[in-house]
């Protein structure tokens, strides 16, 4: 790894010293890359003496290569950004203010990139979601959730409505039909659902009203009794509700390979996943994520990863409109969407991605990212310690050991303490910087 990275480094110096050269700093897999490469050849043409040097690295290796080259102040021109270290890296002086190239750009339409997805990279000096642009999106990841069409059907239930949210009776409901013992050896064969807590609980919190976070996102708000309500629900799911696996069930087949086997009823669906899915032995749809009562809006994270623009950039003006091409090609969007490889980012092409087909409601993934996606609860803070904290003894909740009552009780001063720790700990930096 100390070769790989000290090879990236020399790439990144050699840019450093070319009058004419931006640098981009990716992962993409083959097809991506293809793709990738025109939109940077067109770049090139409309942009004559600019020339652009890829450094493709594997996903896993990115964080650790872009790490080096940001603590040896060698950063690429443009890079991958999540949501969640935009107003870090800008209150470091990391990122370059994108608002002032972009708009007057040629050749590619920033008003076309979806509003929210654009607002996501905003930062005003003191909140997420407003102010000046400091990323442009490279793609979504809205987590949808999924339903086994075939199930429902085997088993004469009526099929959800894909407007409507499920209230969690309705749900639980709906599940209990969905787990059944079909060979008569005294085992369940199908079950309503399956839910990883990490990625899929969240939707319960926000489904209650309730959120990690109160709206100056400085307070830890788990002890909400909605909150905890939520919580308990989630682990209720499999302790006492009878709707998903057992732990013992879970761990001779996970639950991804039973909704892939056409076991589970429900199941999460990002955009990522459907070029997997063409090949399942079922028909499978997507539908908003279950509310506490009816009234209550449904919502799920929007995800996704933007592209920034070093604020040492000795080519601003050029890299920004890289950043733009890379965000806002259409051509280079059609070609991802055709692919299934991700959602267009422009909304021109909405009806060219829903009209795929397979899920049939494809709607619902710009739903997510039009009206009720909504950010990490990490990407409000400094950094994600406070909320990692919250996952270290979950598991005990799910074993029915402690209540979720009990365990929010215990969790929220600790999870308080590391926030206020970081948010003083940036305090100090910036003011040592006179930034503040």
């Amino acid at each position: 790894m100390k070769k790989v990275i000290a090879s990236i480094l020399c790439l990144l110096a050699g840019a450093f010293l070319s009058a004419e050269e931006i640098t981009l700093m990716n992962f993409a897999q083959p097809q991506e890359k293809e793709i990738i490469d025109k939109v940077i050849a067109r770049f090139e043409q409309t942009h004559p003496g600019t020339t652009v040097k890829t450094i493709t690295v594997t996903q896993d290796q990115y964080d650790a290569k872009f790490q080096a080259a940001m603590s040896a102040n060698m950063l690429p021109d443009v890079f991958y950004v999540g949501p969640g270290a935009v107003r870090k890296y800008v209150d470091y002086g990391k990122l370059l203010k994108l608002t002032d190239y972009i708009k007057t750009a040629k050749g590619v339409d920033f008003n076309d990139l979806y509003e929210k997805a654009v607002d996501a990279y905003r930062y005003d000096g003191t909140t997420i979601g407003k102010g000046d642009i400091y990323a442009l999106p490279k793609d979504f990841g809205p987590f949808a959730f999924a339903y086994n069409k075939t199930l429902f059907q085997k088993y004469g239930i009526p099929l959800p409505d894909k407007d409507t949210p499920y209230t969690w009776d309705e749900f639980t409901k709906v599940c209990q039909q969905l787990t059944k013992d079909t060979n008569g050896d005294g085992r369940e064969d199908t079950f309503g659902t399956g839910l990883n807590i990490h990625w899929s609980f969240i939707q319960f919190v926000w489904g209650n009203g309730a959120d990690f976070l109160d709206s100056s996102h400085a307070k830890v708000t788990i002890t909400d009794p909605k909150f905890e309500e939520a919580l308990q629900y989630f682990a209720n799911m499999s302790l006492k509700l009878h709707m998903t696996p057992s732990n013992e069930q879970a761990q001779s087949m996970d639950t991804y390979q039973r909704w892939l086997k056409g076991e589970l009823g429900f199941f999460p669906a990002g955009p990522w996943d459907l070029a997997a899915f063409k090949s399942l032995p079922f028909e499978f749809d997507l539908i908003p994520w279950p509310v506490h009562q009816k009234g209550m809006k449904t919502a799920t994270y929007r995800g996704g990863v933007g592209y920034g623009v070093s604020a040492a950039s000795k080519h601003p003006k050029e890299a920004a409109e890289l950043a733009l091409y890379l965000s806002a090609d259409k051509e280079a969007n059609t070609m991802m969407c055709d692919l299934d490889l991700q959602i267009p980012n422009l909304k021109s092409l909405a009806s060219r991605y829903t009209a795929k087909g397979r899920p049939a409601n494809r709607e619902e993934y710009l739903q997510i990212i039009d009206d009720y996606g909504r950010p990490w609860p990490a990407d409000f803070t400094y950094d994600s310690v406070w909320y990692d904290e919250f996952w270290i003894g979950i598991q005990d909740v799910l074993d029915g050991k402690v209540t979720a009552k009990e365990y929010c009780e215990k969790m929220e001063p600790k999870m308080q303490k590391l926030l206020d720790r970081s948010n003083a700990k940036m305090a100090a930096s910036l003011k040592k910087q006179g930034k503040k």
